[in-house]
């Protein structure tokens, strides 16, 4: 695999390679679609199908939705965020976050939803013609002119453009960047997602923290509650098999209600155990016709629940400046200015937000419950809002 020119000729794209179907590919290929650039998503999955994960879709991601006109249907397909709560795991209450007048403030809501839920959302407008599963990125070469990829089935495509949307263990980000280890956050992490809406207060979802261990809970519609726990824990562990559910009972079974509950009603192969890693943040995504965006380009720990956020102002942001500018270089070259600085920003918070609420000390977790504690409402929303800014 080789990229052979770091030149980029003056042609505006007319066909965008994009590696990778999750949910930053599949909105840039929206996005290009709405701004009329023809795209192809190559997808490793046979199925696209993702397994027992919510995502919260905040109002920076809906304010880029709705430039591309998908915002409605990613709020009726998920379910409406009205606040957030921070407790201990006595289920004293640590800090209260409601939403309604930011949401408001910015003409969207916060929205939870089931990955699976918003990837059809995402794809139905992408166009599934446009889609080829079972077919990774492998390899590429670029020639200045035009950027041929390798693909998995032995085939290969040529486009004016590849964007490499693939993920934490990016192919085409080694190419860009070359080959890097992950950092290993410290903590592992299970999630699940459950049929117990009647278990939790409708609109609120809630994170709890113990001795080195949180617990969140986040209804997405459809009757459906997503969980998520995470545990200090070396890199690289495993559950015995079968076992998980029952590990996660004798961590956090004795933990306010309703996390019991939602463990005991969660399906034992329905639990997806997960090391949390990301990258330290990197100067460039671009080198000659390809780029990066998502976890390719910024992957983050999921804490500020920025992750899959971020993906899709990267996907709106570039498909604009390919709509806009006259050619490739001038394009990567604004998408770059406008979007480094921001994504790695929530990379860096992230990390160090990951550290202060994993803390395992008796005196650490005083310090950190009581700083939540005195936090005025008005400081966190002035934090929030700032945040939540973002303009496609």
């Amino acid at each position: 695999m080789s990229t052979q020119s770091n030149s980029v000729s003056g042609s505006a794209p007319r066909h965008i390679l994009i590696a990778g179907g999750g949910i930053g590919g599949l909105t840039l290929a929206c996005a290009l679609r709405k701004a009329g650039l023809s795209a192809t998503v190559f997808e490793r999955a046979e199925v696209l199908r993702p397994v027992g994960a919510g995502i919260t879709v905040q109002m920076n991601a809906m304010a880029a939705l709705r430039s591309i006109g998908l915002a409605d249907a990613v709020a009726e397909a998920g379910a409406i965020v009205t606040s957030a709560a921070t407790l201990r795991h006595s289920g004293q209450k640590l800090a209260h976050m409601p939403f309604e007048q930011l949401q408001r403030e910015f003409g969207v809501p916060m929205v939870a939803i089931h990955r699976a839920r918003l990837q059809a959302v995402l794809l139905a407008q992408a166009g599934e013609e446009h889609v080829r599963t079972g077919r990774a990125v492998k390899g590429l070469q670029e020639d200045g002119q035009k950027v041929t990829v390798e693909l998995s089935d032995g085939s290969t495509a040529t486009g004016d453009l590849l964007v490499g949307a693939d993920g934490l263990h990016s192919v085409v980000r080694r190419e860009v960047l070359g080959d890097a280890p992950l950092r290993y956050s410290g903590y592992t992490s299970w999630r699940g997602v459950v049929k117990a809406a009647a278990l939790v207060e409708p609109g609120r979802v809630s994170e709890t923290w113990g001795p080195g261990a949180r617990f969140g809970i986040v209804p997405i519609g459809h009757e459906e509650v997503y969980w998520f726990a995470t545990v200090n824990a070396p890199a690289g562990g495993r559950d015995e098999p079968g076992r998980a559910r029952a590990h996660l009972l004798e961590r956090f079974g004795g933990w306010h209600a309703p996390i019991a509950r939602l463990l005991e009603a969660t399906a034992e192969e329905h639990i997806v155990r997960t090391d949390i890693n990301d990258r330290p943040p990197v100067a460039r995504w671009s080198k000659g016709r390809v780029t990066l965006l998502g976890d390719a380009a910024h992957p983050m720990t999921p804490n500020m629940g920025q992750g899959g956020c971020q993906a899709i102002e990267d996907a709106v942001v570039l498909a604009g400046c390919l709509a806009r500018e006259a050619d490739v270089s001038a394009a990567l070259a604004t998408y770059e200015h406008r979007r480094i600085e921001r994504a790695n920003s929530f990379v860096s918070r992230s990390h160090q937000f990951g550290r202060f609420t994993q803390l395992e000390s008796s005196a650490g977790r005083f310090v950190r419950d009581t700083l939540m504690r005195l936090i005025p409402t008005s400081a966190a929303t002035h934090q929030i809002r700032a945040l939540m800014n973002f303009t496609p």
